[in-house]
């Protein structure tokens, strides 16, 4: 397999996308955050100090999504048609996990666009949280499903081994 980021010198420079073709693209990301039960409870009431953090982490989410050109070298400029980002509350094991949905069309994936908004989402949620719970995890962010363009439909088994 090729890297396409870097030339047959091994100099970088950013791929041109001018050939490929316009389809709509899709890219599914997910991640979670655990933390204590008292911070979980605080959240799902809206009761923290700065604000209802599951909305404000989804605007952060949504941000950052529109901004991997600016944030990650050699990704292209994207018009991103839609933003989703959902969150499955666990408050047995005092986990949010959530889910970014990130579609486009273009000429390139929105596979960074989906990824880096869902890191946002748990680093804002931390950040809005930290200071009555520093030893919230982030973890588990990852790409789930990735539709359009020549390598086709992805979808992540979940059941394999995980790094």
């Amino acid at each position: 397999m090729k890297l396409t980021h870097f030339d047959q010198d091994g100099a970088s420079h950013m791929v041109d996308v001018s050939a490929k073709k316009v389809t709509e693209r899709v890219a599914v990301a997910g991640g979670e955050i655990a933390m204590q039960p008292e911070t979980f409870q605080l959240i799902m009431d809206k009761k923290m100090v700065k604000g209802d953090v599951l909305e404000i982490a989804r605007i952060a989410g949504i941000m950052a999504a529109k901004r991997v050109d600016s944030l990650i070298p050699l990704c292209h400029q994207l018009n991103l048609s839609s933003v989703k980002i959902s969150y499955q509350p666990d408050r047995t094991n005092s986990r949010i996990a959530f889910r970014v949905r990130v579609k486009t069309t273009g000429q390139t994936g929105v596979e960074m666009e989906a990824l880096t908004a869902a890191s946002l989402t748990g680093l804002t949620i931390y950040d809005m949280c930290k200071a009555i719970d520093r030893d919230m995890i982030i973890g588990r962010i990852r790409l789930l499903e990735k539709k359009g363009g020549k390598s086709g439909h992805y979808v992540r088994d979940e059941n394999q081994h995980q790094p």
